[in-house]
C-alpha cells in the first residue's frame, strides 16, 4: 500500500497554517513532511503524518476541509542528476508526475521524495523493475 498524505484547503491568510500546526500539535501528531502550493487567495497545504485518519478528522472537527491521497515514497539517488534517473524511468512508462515534494529525513543515502501520480501500483511496479526503492507506509514512520 502506498502512503496515505493529507490534503488541506486553506484560505491564504496569515495564521492559517500556524492554526493546522497547533491543532496537530495538540492532536500529537506528527509530520514528517510537507508542501504548500497557493494562489493570491486559496492554498492547498499536503503533509505526510504519523496518523493520516486521525489528522483528517481532527481537522474537520475545526472546520478545514481535508481528504487523504495515496502517494509513493521514493529513494532517489542523491547525486547531481539522480532525480531525472527516477522521473526518466516513469516517464519511459508514460507515468506521470503530477507533483512531488521532498521528504524531512533520508531512508538511507538516498534522498527521499513524495510522488503523485495517477497509478501509484504502476509506478511502484515500475520503479521496483528499476532497482529504485519505494518506501512501503508501514516503513516510512520508522525513519
Amino acid at each position: 500500500m502506498g502512503v496515505q498524505q493529507v490534503s488541506i484547503f486553506l484560505e491564504n491568510k496569515a495564521g492559517r497554517l500556524a492554526e493546522v500546526s497547533r491543532i496537530l500539535g495538540q492532536g500529537n501528531i506528527n509530520i514528517r513532511a510537507l508542501s504548500v502550493a497557493d494562489t493570491k487567495d486559496y492554498g492547498i497545504l499536503r503533509i505526510i503524518v504519523d496518523d493520516p485518519a486521525r489528522t483528517v478528522e481532527l481537522l474537520v472537527e475545526h472546520g478545514f476541509s481535508a481528504s487523504q491521497t495515496e502517494v509513493i515514497a521514493v529513494e532517489v539517488p542523491d547525486h547531481p542528476g539522480g532525480l531525472a534517473e527516477v522521473l526518466e524511468i516513469l516517464q519511459a512508462e508514460k507515468i506521470n508526475v503530477e507533483y512531488m515534494y521532498a521528504f524531512v529525513e533520508k531512508a538511507s543515502d538516498d534522498a527521499l521524495v513524495i510522488f503523485r501520480v495517477g497509478d501509484p501500483n504502476q509506478a511502484t511496479a515500475v520503479l521496483a523493475a528499476a532497482g529504485i526503492n519505494v518506501i512501503p507506509a508501514e516503513n516510512l514512520y520508522q525513519l
